[in-house]
């Protein structure tokens, strides 16, 4: 079936896959309101849904949206739901391999995505980004200059925010900044309505191991985003990660480098640091021209994802004058190093997106490096594992003044580290609380107090945007002064 805004009332849409990030959620409210009857199906049961499932009744109370209806299958998914329906929408996290998407797609019943079905009912210029680490800020950035020329531009994707949930209310000149995650990617994979006028590639790690066999089939999702890419269109690629050279032979559109250090060819074009200017430049005819004169965010790695974010607004078109203003002032987001308190000559830093062992990293390099008379760290950090190497870590741990540890599978694979180290640790512990009481004991002037697990969140919360609003909850209520 082949679907338009049109052909949705009346029709059946199973949700697969509600979640808690707002995917599922955005997905039923928008066919709500646009008349469809959905089935909301989740393996997890209502009690730990009550949040998105409180989201999609609200929609049934407005009374211009009362055409649609909803049910909901929780705690299970009934194959019925998949085989009797006009059109599925799945979570990305659900495999293509789920045995009830197999047995829909047997009966040519169309399976999409929220994002999927967002470019398929748009025509907005897109600028999408995806990479390991740093994608959410580096979007972020984005958004926030296109925001001073393009006030109704929007941002959405993986940052937790579904195009669904604006989709109704963009004009079509808006561009929409999309944050891309590989799995995202590999649900795109084929579909001629993906084709980002600009396409950015922070950087290739290690990560979600657990979920596949090997770093190539990892790399070959990443790659999805340049896919539908043409010559009329640009690629951002790292010029400082290994896995360019050969991502690089696979892309159709123009191809601009960012880099953490000046350019040795005269023929590379793009962004570059140069760190004993302490700015960044463009380098696109021969002459370099200054894109960033001041970072507003703490570590090298920050740097480089605003030189990144520069370099997509300087191909989109915005003038470096306001590229530099703009980006001066950006104060980042949330669960990304974010320093959200200081007290009695301590800061607690919430850097809980840290779900590998290289952000966890790049985070304790930050406050060493750049932190002043705050580089003592008491760094917390463990959680679960997703089948990932930690030995890179071994060679910062000696860089915190003490190491606190929240138990999970993950915490085991640290603790061989600290041992073969020689050195000290604390817990691991089975809750935050007792982490934050045991740091109490400890603490003096100086500190700077870094939640940094460098792992998943599983074993203890829903997510890591669950993990660090929990660490900054405790750590406000624990250490923050009355305002009088």
């Amino acid at each position: 079936m082949k679907i338009s805004p049109e052909d949705i009332p009346g029709k059946k849409v199973t949700i697969m896959g509600l979640g808690l990030h707002g995917g599922g959620a955005a997905s039923a409210e928008y066919f709500i309101k646009h008349g469809a009857f959905v089935t909301v199906t989740d393996l997890k049961n209502r009690e730990i849904l009550i949040p998105s499932i409180d989201k999609i009744q609200s929609v049934l109370k407005k009374p211009a949206h009362r055409a649609g209806k909803v049910r909901f299958v929780l705690g299970r998914h009934e194959m019925d739901d998949f085989i009797n329906t006009d059109l599925i929408i799945k979570n990305p996290g659900v495999p293509r391999s789920s045995p009830f998407l197999r047995e829909a797609e047997k009966k040519g019943i169309p399976v999409e995505t929220d994002l999927s079905i967002f470019l398929k009912f748009t025509d907005n210029p897109v600028i999408a980004v995806t990479g390991s680490k740093g994608k959410s800020t580096t979007v972020s950035a984005i958004h926030h200059c296109l925001r001073s020329i393009y006030p109704d531009s929007r941002l959405g994707g993986n940052i937790a925010v579904s195009p669904l949930t604006f989709i109704d209310e963009i004009k079509p000149e808006d561009p929409v900044v999309l944050e891309t995650s590989s799995w995202q990617l590999a649900d795109l994979k084929g579909n001629e309505d993906f084709k980002p006028k600009i396409a950015v590639l922070t950087n290739i790690l290690p990560d979600h191991m657990d979920r596949y066999s090997n770093m190539k089939d990892y790399i070959d999702d990443k790659k999805i985003i340049f896919a539908g890419q043409d010559l009329n269109d640009y690629a951002v690629l790292n010029r400082d990660d290994p896995s360019t050279e050969d991502i690089q032979k696979h892309i159709k559109a123009k191809i601009y480098y960012f880099s953490g250090r000046p350019f040795t060819s005269g023929t590379v074009k793009g962004a570059y640091l140069d760190p004993s200017l302490g700015k960044g430049f463009l380098m696109l005819s021969g002459k370099p021209v200054i894109l960033l004169e001041r970072f507003p965010l703490p570590g090298g790695h920050n740097r480089i994802n605003l030189l990144a974010a520069a370099l997509a607004l300087s191909l989109y078109g915005i003038d470096t004058d306001t590229i530099i203003e703009t980006l001066k002032e950006f104060k980042g987001i949330e669960h990304r190093l974010e320093l959200f308190l200081t007290e009695n000559k301590i800061r607690f830093y919430n850097d809980s997106a840290a779900t590998i062992p290289q952000a966890a990293i790049e985070a304790i390099r930050s406050l060493y490096k750049t932190n002043g008379p705050y580089k003592s760290i008491y760094l917390i950090t463990g959680g679960t594992d997703k089948n990932l190497d930690f030995t890179p870590l071994a060679d910062y741990l000696s860089i915190p003044e003490k190491i606190f540890l929240i138990k999970g599978s993950a915490t085991e694979k640290i603790i061989s580290l600290l041992k073969e180290k020689d050195i000290d640790y604390h817990g691991p512990y089975e809750a935050l609380d007792e982490v934050i009481d045991s740091i109490r004991a400890h603490l003096h002037g100086g500190v700077s107090v870094l939640f940094s697990p460098g792992c998943a969140s599983f074993e203890l919360f829903k997510n890591e945007f669950h993990r660090g609003s929990v660490f900054k909850k405790l750590i406000l209520s624990e250490f923050s002064r009355p305002k009088v």
